[in-house]
Parts: C-alpha cells; structure tokens; sequence
C-alpha cells in the first residue's frame, strides 16, 4: 500500500508539473489570431512576354508558390497521407501511440531519437518552430498542434502542410516541388509523380530526383503506391500503370536568362513594392523581353563579331 501511495503521489505531481510546464511554455507560442493572417513567403516570378518562359525566380532562399488545396490532386494527398500519417483524418492532433514509443526509445537512449510525428506535428514544426531536437521543443509541438487541430478542419491543415513544408534544400511546398522537378503545375501531376514528391519530405537532399540516391527515391516512391493500393485509395490497373512511368525530371536550373533585363526589371520591383515584398510576395511579373527573339539576337551579334574577327581582326 504504502508504495501504491507514493507512485500515486509521483504521477499526480509529475503530470501538475507537467501542466505547468506546458502552460509556461504555450505562452511563446503564436496564437491562432496570429496563424491565421500569418503571410506565408513567396519567391517571385519573373517571366518573358509571353509568360511561358521563367527568366528568374528570385527569393530570401526558401522558393515557394501557394496553391489551393482545391488545385492538388489527390493522388498526391493520399500519397502524403499513405507515407506521413495513414490515420491523418481518424487520428487528433498527435499519435499517443507513437509518443509512447518514441517516448520509451527516448529515455532508453537518453536522447532524441524518435518522435510519434503526425502530419499537424510536422506542420507544427516546420512552420511555426525551430529544427532543434529538445524536449520543450517537442512539447511546443504537441501544444501547438492540439491548436492548430481544435481550430482547423483536416483539410486545412493539410493544405498548409502541403505548402509548407520543404521538398529540397531551397523548394518549399509542393507547387515549388512540381515546377522544379516536373516543369509542371501541381495540378497536372499524374500518380507516379504525386507518390514520387510523397516520397521526398522524409530526407529532401537525400532523397533529390537530381542526386545520386534516384534509384531509393523510386523505391520509396513504390512502396507509396503499393500503401494506396492497399487502403484502395488506388485500382490495380493504376498501380500497375504508374508502376510503368518513365520519368523524366526538368534540369537543376542554374543562373539567371537575360541577366542584366533581369536585374534591371529587379531594380525597378525594389523600388517600387520595397525589397522584402519583392523576394517574398509571391509576384509574378511578365516582362517585355521575349525569349526566342532574345537567343536569335545574341546568335546575330555572336556571328556578326566572329566575321569581323575573322575578315578585319576586329575583337
């Protein structure tokens, strides 16, 4: 009895100050208030005219383009769902399943190891607090997303989440994702490449359609597409033609088209909307310049010298 008593005692004290603790540090975390008219960033886009051809995206590093939840496929919520959180829309705001577990590897490691991430706890992370693995961040998380969850319905959260999250060392969202891989919209992704940037946010950089790990990245692409499969999210005759697809991934894009036109359009963007609003509000700018004259003219001036060099030694 008299240990009964003293566990009895240990836990009540243990979870008031735990309370405690949670209420001191839910004071430094944003309100809803401040969720909600929360600007998220935006790179801008510069285009030639006829807005077919991005000369330069130009952000504070984090290259991002918002997209209503209403614009993704499903094929790509459900591979993010299948992938990150299966039991996204039965499950609150945490896995107290998954807490325990990691909670239990945590303390036989005496360190962070594992965390029961849910899809509003990575939001929770990844948006609103810093990468640091401690255990009052980790709290802050769990406060953070029981709020985001008492205050959004699951498909806000995870459009949220799918716009903010990074799927490379500079691309954030899945707009970003599907432009930089594909050279498409979202919105005309097909299901092999819906589970191919499911398969991205676990390792960015490892996992790069542009690094050395694409042969990992495809595995783990199938692996997303046989978890459909199995919660019938997607028939057979899917699965088996996605499992055929052929990717082909756009170019890593290095540089700046037109630079000195750019920087000059820049210049002009700074003076008028101000510097933070040109690299993080999410213009998109079409310019007078039009790609393929451009390249012909350059071609004419680069011939043109090269005759002169060659019939007066003109340099």
């Amino acid at each position: 009895m008299k240990i009964f008593f003293l566990l009895t005692v240990a836990v009540v004290f243990f979870g008031l100050f735990f309370i405690v603790y949670a209420f001191y540090l839910s004071r430094n975390l944003p309100t809803i208030e401040e969720i909600s008219t929360r600007q998220i960033n935006q790179s801008t886009k510069i285009y030639d005219r006829t807005g077919a051809v991005l000369l330069y995206e130009a952000s504070s590093g984090e290259r991002r383009t918002v997209v209503l939840f209403e614009d993704m496929p499903k094929y790509l919520k459900d591979a993010t769902i299948a992938i990150e959180d299966e039991r996204f829309y039965e499950e609150p705001a945490f896995d107290w399943r998954g807490y325990i577990r990691a909670f239990l590897v945590n303390l036989l490691h005496g360190e962070i190891r594992q965390g029961g991430s849910t899809i509003t706890i990575q939001l929770a992370r990844n948006a609103f607090l810093t990468p640091e693995q401690t255990i009052p961040r980790k709290i802050k998380e769990l406060l953070l997303a029981m709020r985001l969850n008492r205050h959004y319905s699951k498909d806000q959260i995870l459009g949220l989440y799918l716009n903010e999250i990074p799927y490379g060392p500079t691309i954030y969202g899945v707009e970003a994702a599907s432009e930089s891989y594909f050279g498409k919209s979202t919105k005309d992704l097909n299901l092999a490449e819906s589970a191919l940037i499911a398969a991205l946010p676990k390792a960015p950089t490892y996992y790069s359609p542009w690094g050395s790990q694409v042969k990992e990245l495809l595995s783990r692409k199938q692996i997303i597409m046989e978890k459909m499969l199995g919660f019938k999210k997607i028939t057979k005759a899917e699965f088996d033609g996605a499992a055929k697809y052929k990717f082909s991934f756009t170019p890593q894009r290095h540089g700046i088209k037109a630079p000195h036109f750019v920087m000059e359009v820049q210049e002009y963007l700074v003076q008028k909307y101000g510097e933070d609003k040109m690299r993080e509000g999410g213009l998109r700018v079409s310019t007078t310049l039009d790609w393929n004259l451009q390249q012909i003219a350059e071609k004419a001036v680069e011939d043109g010298a090269e005759r002169n060099e060659q019939l007066y030694g003109g340099k």
